[in-house]
């Protein structure tokens, strides 16, 4: 999965993932009959031999399948689909098919909404086609969304964060009925430049499994009640899927190399505020920096997150660099980066 960095002969891995979430629905609003968990699991495995990754554990109760891959995680739930992946990982490349099972099997004939989102690489230039760059992305994106839209918060020649996401600018040429909203919400931490003593822990060296890196890192509490699914890879790196009994997901995914760190957090455990779980994830990774989003719909109990987070100037140690807000047709975004020392 490493390449070279060409400077020093350390092998690189890209931890940075790509982001998939699609919504699914039916353009006669009927869905009580749908249900993407009817996909088969050897179509998805066809699905991620595409995207250049596959299944290395699976757990799943009555509201969602989980799946650790070899490059992050997948969540398949009744309506929606997740598909979160590292290294040089296509996962883009994966819609047309996706698309036609979601219609073949799970029963759905159209995309309620998409997010497609990512942090800017470390190393784009060993990406594979679309994901060189951004432009490419949305390049493709386009060609089966017509209400595609496009954006990048933060500094471009810095931190940033990609999202491409359907923004309908009139909804009244749709011919569909729309699914009655259900609350959704969805917490990001994406960090670099951690600390060695921690990373550590998500290595041979120091973890004899995955469930004692799990354990020594204090990953269990951040979000209590969660069934978790870890695996702690050879000789070093760590991801996690944690899914609860009301149907709400946690998962982390690290690359604990020095020379590259990077942490990713993600959960939709509904909370009228998260400072108490970013400031737990922020203790138990100690980043230099981190970039944080939070998406939510306006009938969720976040939906007032946007304004805790203005007023948030730090979190502890860590000193707030840039915020900004956006508002969609279904969601509002808060982005957010955050450092020890100013960038």
């Amino acid at each position: 999965m490493a390449e070279p960095d060409g400077s020093n002969g350390v092998q690189f891995f890209e931890g940075v993932e790509k982001l998939l979430e699609i919504w699914f629905s039916r353009a006669d609003g009927n869905v009580k009959q749908c249900d993407l968990r009817n996909i088969p699991r050897a179509k998805l495995e066809g699905l991620l031999k595409i995207v250049r990754c596959e299944v290395i554990s699976f757990m799943k109760n009555d509201h969602m399948d989980a799946y650790v891959l070899s490059e992050s995680s997948m969540f398949v739930a009744k309506r929606r689909f997740i598909l979160k992946t590292c290294g040089t990982t296509t996962p883009l490349q994966c819609l047309k098919p996706l698309l036609r099972l979601a219609e073949q099997y799970g029963g759905f004939d159209e995309v309620e909404d998409i997010f497609y989102s990512r942090k800017n690489f470390k190393r784009p230039d060993l990406q594979l086609n679309p994901h060189q760059d951004f432009e490419q992305e949305v390049s493709l994106l386009d060609t089966f969304f017509e209400d595609g839209t496009a954006y990048c918060l933060g500094t471009e020649n810095h931190d940033c964060w990609y999202l491409y996401t359907l923004n309908p600018l009139n909804n009244s040429n749709k011919k569909h009925t729309m699914n009655i909203p259900e609350p959704d919400q969805t917490l990001e931490i994406l960090m670099t430049d951690l600390d060695p003593a921690i990373m550590n822990l998500f290595t041979r060296d120091e973890s004899s499994s995955a469930a004692e890196a799990t354990q020594k890192s204090g990953i269990e509490k951040l979000i209590p009640n969660m069934a978790i699914d870890d695996f702690l890879f050879d000789p070093c790196g760590y991801s996690m899927n944690g899914i609860a009994k009301n149907g709400c997901y946690m998962t982390i995914h690290i690359t604990p190399e020095p020379e590259f760190s990077y942490v990713s957090f993600e959960s939709n455990v509904p909370q009228i505020s998260y400072k108490d779980v970013i400031s737990r994830v922020l203790e138990t990774f100690q980043p230099g920096k981190f970039i944080l989003t939070v998406f939510a719909n306006k009938v969720s109990v976040a939906s007032k997150t946007s304004r805790e987070l203005e007023k948030t100037s730090s979190f502890g140690d860590w000193m707030r660099q840039d915020i900004q807000f956006c508002s969609f047709k279904n969601y509002d975004l808060t982005y957010a980066f955050y450092s020890k020392f100013p960038s």
